[in-house]
């Protein structure tokens, strides 16, 4: 599955991260935590300059060359940090403004001001017509204090048209295009700041933006302390089970054999793993039962794979509907 991060002239990967190493291993990775300049500098996303020029059209005819002006139209394009030459991104409408990806940075550096957050991953997509930066919360949430999730404040945004500057809460920590657009349609709560001339009146009101993303936070909180109140039996999680893992009438042998191997494994991470003891008999453990299983024993060629499916595609998908099956 491709990464889709940039690589420039001089051979860099155009991202980095926070302590640890990327499924990919490409990119910087640095043994403290990031600062938004760290995390601008280290990405190579500094100094870009984006911005719009005349987009003009050039039709060769027997009679020689004729320049057609495209009014309605401009093209965005950048300085290249390596080679210092000025490349293109896309085609967007004359009122689109660039956002440089050090005010994107900024949109949740403000949020970091107020909390102590602080950067995780930081990268360029597709030749630099995308940009995403992570933020990971000061610490784990802690549900009821006896259990831990993280979660990350995600901004995108394009130098090419195609989507707004936005900001989501993703228990998703990205590293690539897939992950980043795992980390959007796994999103609760986002802020979308259009690429128009106010733009930077829109990301002076980051503080108000990342208020929405509090709140989000708290419900998802009082949700998970509500399924940690609630009693879950194994009659109950089993029906679960099927419910996430459908098995039709006319399956094959193998795959009846796999059901029972899976079911027989879930059992044991809700009833006996030594992760699941603190919450024992909870709904919450169910759910955590499940992503256990997603994260660490589900089949998996290698684990490259594991860790690239489990935050992409109908497999992560899973962790959001046994989320939605166990709350209460």
């Amino acid at each position: 599955m491709a990464h889709e991060l940039e690589t420039l002239a001089n051979g860099q990967t155009a991202f980095v991260s926070a302590r640890q190493s990327a499924w990919h291993q490409l990119g910087t990775v640095t043994s403290d935590c990031l600062t938004a300049e760290d995390a601008i500098a280290k990405a190579l996303l500094g100094g870009w300059k984006v911005r719009k020029i005349v987009l003009q059209g050039i039709e060769t005819t027997p009679d020689g060359v004729n320049i057609v002006e495209c009014p309605d139209k401009v093209m965005t394009v950048r300085t290249n940090i390596i080679t210092q030459e000025t490349e293109y991104l896309g085609v967007v409408g004359t009122e689109y403004a660039p956002v440089q990806n050090e005010e994107a940075a900024e949109v949740l550096n403000r949020l970091a001001d107020e909390s102590g957050a602080h950067f995780e991953t930081a990268g360029s997509l597709r030749g630099g017509r995308m940009v995403f930066l992570t933020m990971k919360l000061p610490t784990a949430m802690q549900i009821a204090g006896v259990d831990d999730m993280d979660l990350y404040l995600c901004a995108t945004t394009s130098h090419d048209g195609t989507c707004a500057l936005r900001v989501d809460a993703t228990p998703i920590r990205v590293v690539c295009a897939n992950t980043q657009r795992a980390a959007i349609a796994h999103s609760r709560g986002s802020y979308t700041f259009r690429h128009t001339s106010n733009v930077r009146a829109q990301i002076s009101q980051a503080r108000e933006a990342m208020g929405l993303m509090w709140r989000y936070l708290d419900d998802f909180q009082t949700e998970a302390e509500r399924m940690l109140d609630a009693t879950l039996t194994m009659g109950q999680f089993e029906k679960i089970i099927t419910e996430l893992w459908p098995i039709a009438d006319d399956a094959s042998d193998q795959t009846k054999n796999n059901a029972k191997k899976r079911a027989s494994t879930l059992r044991y991470l809700i009833r006996d793993a030594d992760t699941q003891k603190a919450i024992k008999g909870t709904r919450w453990a169910g759910f955590q039962a499940v992503t256990e299983y997603i994260d660490h024993y589900a089949p998996a060629k290698d684990a490259q794979l594991r860790a690239n499916r489990a935050v992409t595609g109908p497999i992560a998908e899973l962790k959001t509907r046994a989320f939605e099956l166990l709350s209460v």
